[in-house]
């Protein structure tokens, strides 16, 4: 700090020269006119936060996403530390006595989980009872096996026509689609409407899904495991929905569902076979939508797989 002048350290994400009037003794700073609380760093976002009580709610809540709060558990605020209306208060204690020594009562041994091969052939059984895209929801609702399931909102199957010509499958679902139960609802799914759009399509004229049907915490990755077990899954949907085209986007659902291990950027615009078990299709590798919100470039490859989809559509309605 300066005589005149109150500096916040350069190591704010690398931003020098938020200064702001020295304020009198016993009196918080002031910020001016011009100082936007979205654009600074997000040190100077806290102490405005700190000091001035009566933030705009707009600015309050950018403070709060920043801070990673994007979720409201309750609809009101809660008072942890408010005693409930019909307890009172513990009396005083009013002298400390040595307690007795307990012996530990012995511990019954948990049912150990089960184990990933078991969840699979459990997966596979499942899937392959069910007949129809309704039953194989119902089937996903009440299945266990995967600890996904426990921690996400709710189930994310589908979205679109059943029985369209274009089947997209994705990787799993985020935090958007875990609120809304769609996939590819999030700003991914807004780039993915205007890149069907852009080939005369509709969503609704397209049929949408995850490998994972449920949002792993924190929108990391799938595990290989987690993946596996929500394998016989989307197949057996893929199966049922009949698709004449399969369009996988990413590279943990190329390497889940086509068994494909190379690097996406060799294989993304490559027509492959996929077996859906009463026939075959071709399926096509693209970049997944958020891929291509982080690197802008790639849209012009992702335009040119969606011109050869456009193009085997209208192919094959004319043979």
């Amino acid at each position: 700090a300066h005589d005149h002048h109150v500096e916040f350290h350069a190591l704010a994400r690398g931003q020098i020269g938020h200064r702001f009037p020295r304020s009198p003794p016993g009196v918080f700073p002031s910020f001016p006119r011009q100082y936007n609380p979205l654009s600074a760093p997000p040190d100077c976002r806290y102490v405005k936060c700190m000091t001035e009580p009566n933030l705009p709610l707009r600015e309050i809540l950018a403070f709060h996403v920043e801070a990673g709060v994007d979720a409201a558990l309750e609809g009101a605020p809660v008072n942890r530390f408010a005693l409930p209306a019909n307890e009172t208060p513990a009396p005083a204690i009013q002298a400390l006595r040595p307690l007795p020594v307990i012996a530990p009562a012995p511990r019954a041994e948990a049912a150990p989980p089960a184990a990933p091969d078991s969840a699979v052939m459990e997966a596979r059984v499942a899937a392959k009872r069910a007949q129809t895209l309704e039953e194989l929801r119902d089937t996903l609702a009440r299945f266990e096996g995967c600890a996904l399931s426990a921690t996400a909102t709710q189930l994310v199957f589908a979205d679109g026509t059943p029985g369209a010509r274009v089947m997209f499958v994705g990787e799993a679902p985020g935090a958007e689609e875990d609120r809304e139960g769609l996939p590819f609802v999030g700003r991914s799914g807004k780039l993915l409407d205007l890149m069907i759009a852009a080939i005369g399509m509709k969503r609704s004229e397209v049929y949408i899904a995850n490998i994972v049907p449920w949002r792993p915490p924190g929108n990391r990755t799938p595990t290989p495991q987690e993946s596996a077990i929500c394998l016989p899954f989307i197949r057996r949907q893929i199966e049922l929905a009949n698709p004449d085209f399969l369009v996988v986007m990413g590279k943990p659902a190329m390497q889940t569902l086509l068994g494909i291990n190379e690097g996406i950027r060799g294989v993304r615009g490559r027509w492959v076979d996929y077996d859906t078990g009463t026939r075959t299709i071709r399926a096509l590798v693209m970049f997944h939508p958020a891929y291509l919100l982080r690197s802008p470039n790639e849209k012009r490859h992702s335009w040119r797989d969606f011109l050869a989809l456009k193009k085997a559509l209208n192919t094959r309605a004319s043979s």
